[in-house]
């Protein structure tokens, strides 16, 4: 077969969620064997590749604006490939020819569960790209039972038509023990001496940072020396989170560090006394694997899709309950053989989880093959 991809999301630096997912999967597509040629269409060269195979061809298709709906579109309409996938989210309103199958990516549906936390704007435009690409698409792919569940429920996707293919974990992903490289990265992010309990991800409402540094409080007036470290670019509506900060009077523990760089992540994940990830809703929750990669004890939410990727190797909580959060979070602090215990769990849950596993069922949806 022709495949094509939108391979648009990997025309960033600061690859998260959905680039990070593009990024991994094109990878390890590129390690299957060679029975279908790719055209990996972007709308400007990336900064940088993941290892591409031989049969895997870039095709850049610049257009400043609406790229999307004019520019791949008319691509595909000119050049039809066999099949096509769009990793996130959106295909084009001229839908690609009937005989090209179109398989889209959907990742989660949280603008319902949270509209506040998104501008108006932004929410009826995900609210109608995410109905038509969940409509127009020949099959799609839920990297979640909670995110099928949720496109049956709101969007009356028929059953059949999703597939649930979960993410993987990359293998850059592993324990980091050298001291001197945990030395250097807490130089690099400003954080002290002491334990440090971090959060990794977009600082935005529905990651219920508010409500974590607010249970991290009562820990902070007895461990001093404890610092959360809340790394991550910031994200609509994160000002009160930085407000909270300062209104409770935690600018000493409570640490902002902006973006981690992906080569960073395994020796600030690996030098943490805990991974804390309380988010009220998640597709998947991919950062949770990583940190279990690294064997970081993690704490994590009893809601969406996060149970179903801890499994039985996290501490769950319920991401409303403030006392009950504090109470967790002392747990981790206090507790060495739980923080053991969860290591150990999570570095066997996470070997259920590969990009390898990922990219071969992805394949097979794309090109129609039943298991």
């Amino acid at each position: 077969m022709h495949i094509g991809i939108d391979a648009s999301r990997i025309a960033t630096t600061a690859r998260t969620g959905t680039e990070r997912y593009t990024w991994e999967l094109l990878a390890a597509l590129a390690q299957l064997p060679a029975l279908h040629r790719y055209t990996l269409y972007v709308n400007q060269m990336p900064p940088a590749l993941p290892p591409l195979a031989p049969h895997m061809q870039l095709a850049a298709i610049p257009l400043p604006r609406a790229w999307t709906h004019l520019r791949l579109a008319t691509e595909l309409r000119l050049h039809p490939p066999d099949a096509v996938l769009i990793p996130a989210h959106v295909v084009p309103l001229l839908r690609p020819p009937r005989q090209t199958r179109t398989v889209v990516t959907l990742h989660d549906l949280g603008y319902l569960a949270f509209p506040a936390a998104h501008p108006r704007r932004r929410l009826l435009e995900l609210h109608a790209t995410t109905w038509w690409s969940a409509h127009a698409a020949d099959q799609i792919i839920a990297i979640s039972h909670a995110t099928r569940t949720d496109l049956i429920r709101h969007y009356r996707v028929p059953a059949h038509k999703i597939s649930v293919v979960p993410h993987g974990v990359g293998g850059q992903f592993a324990p980091v023990a050298d001291p001197v490289q945990h030395a250097a990265v807490r130089a690099r992010y400003g954080i002290g001496a002491g334990p440090y309990l971090l959060y990794v991800g977009t600082l935005q409402p529905r990651k219920n940072l508010a409500r974590l540094i607010a249970a991290f409080a009562p820990l902070a007036a007895h461990h001093p020396d404890l610092q959360l470290v809340l790394a991550g670019k910031r994200g609509w509506l994160s000002a009160p989170i930085v407000e909270q900060v300062q209104t409770l009077g935690l600018q000493r523990q409570v640490l902002l560090p902006g973006f981690v760089a992906d080569a960073d992540l395994p020796a600030l994940l690996s030098g943490s006394l805990a991974f804390v990830f309380p988010s009220l809703y998640e597709g998947f929750g991919m950062p949770v694997l990583e940190a279990m990669a690294c064997a970081t004890p993690v704490l994590t939410s009893s809601t969406t899709a996060l149970p179903e990727v801890a499994g039985d190797a996290a501490l769950l909580v319920d991401p409303l309950d403030t006392a009950a959060l504090t109470a967790a979070l002392h747990r981790l602090v206090s507790d060495a053989e739980l923080r053991a215990d969860l290591r150990q769990r999570g570095l066997a849950r996470v070997r259920q989880f590969s990009w390898g596993a990922c990219a071969a069922a992805t394949l097979r949806v794309v090109s129609c093959i039943e298991e």
